[in-house]
Formats: C-alpha cells, structure tokens, sequence
C-alpha cells in the first residue's frame, strides 16, 4: 500500500518545535516500517524546500534532501497535469488552497491514493485519508 507525503507532513518532520510534530513522525516511522511506497511530487519539494529555507535555515535544508528525500519516490507534474491542477485552482476560487495542492489531489487520484501524510485538512475536504488522524 502507498500513501502521499505533503509539504506540511515533511516540513512537520523537520520542525521540532511543530505542534503535531511528534504525531508525524510516529505516523512516519510506522509507514517506513510497513515498507510502504511514499509517493510526493516536484512541487511538493520545491514548495517544502523553499519553505524550510526560509523558517529553518540551510542546514535544515540539507537534513531534508539527505534524510528524507531518498525515501520518497517523486513524480513530475508535467504539462497536463499542470493544467487540471491551475484549472481546479480557479474553480475551487479558495484563497487558501494553493497549486500545489490541487496538482497533489489531481497526482493522487491519477495514482490511485488514498491515504496522505499532511497536516493540511484541504486533502480531507477532498475526500482523501489524512494521517496522523484526527485533525479534520
């Protein structure tokens, strides 16, 4: 079984001082332990590591594309997927949901996911499993 890693999960991982920082990483572990695939996208990096750059410095950078990347099997938004993602963005007409996510919700539905390690609850909103449970 496989499951899909967002930027908020990751950058939850990185951050000790994050509120569910200790339920991410139990739910990190226990995915890690049952061999599950752990699929994320491009954006999903570039978003994840611009963001730790900024809250968490370089080295925190480094701990991310040393530690945590090599686990995960990223898939490339190409150009179609690009499209669907802007053209949900505009329909949903949602300040607070971001590219990123609707390229995440489309590449999940596409890969057949169900379940997301995110502390985002758009991805509940769209019908998806969040782990670590209950924060929706």
């Amino acid at each position: 079984m496989s499951l899909f890693i967002d930027t908020s999960a990751l950058y939850a991982l990185l951050d000790g001082d994050e509120a569910r920082h200790a339920d991410v990483v139990s739910v990190w572990l226990t995915v890690n332990d049952n061999g599950r695939i752990l699929f994320t996208s491009n954006y999903v990096l570039v978003e994840t590591f611009a963001l730790v750059q900024r809250r968490l410095g370089l080295e925190a950078v480094r701990s991310l594309a040393d530690v945590f990347v090599p686990l995960l099997q990223p898939v490339w938004v190409e150009e179609e997927l690009h499209a669907t993602a802007v053209a949900s963005l505009f329909t949903a007409a949602r300040r607070r949901l971001s590219l990123v996510d609707c390229a995440s919700f489309e590449l999940m539905r596409r890969l057949g996911l169900t379940d997301v390690l995110a502390l985002d609850t758009n991805f509940a909103r769209q019908g998806f499993n969040l782990l670590p449970a209950g924060q929706a």
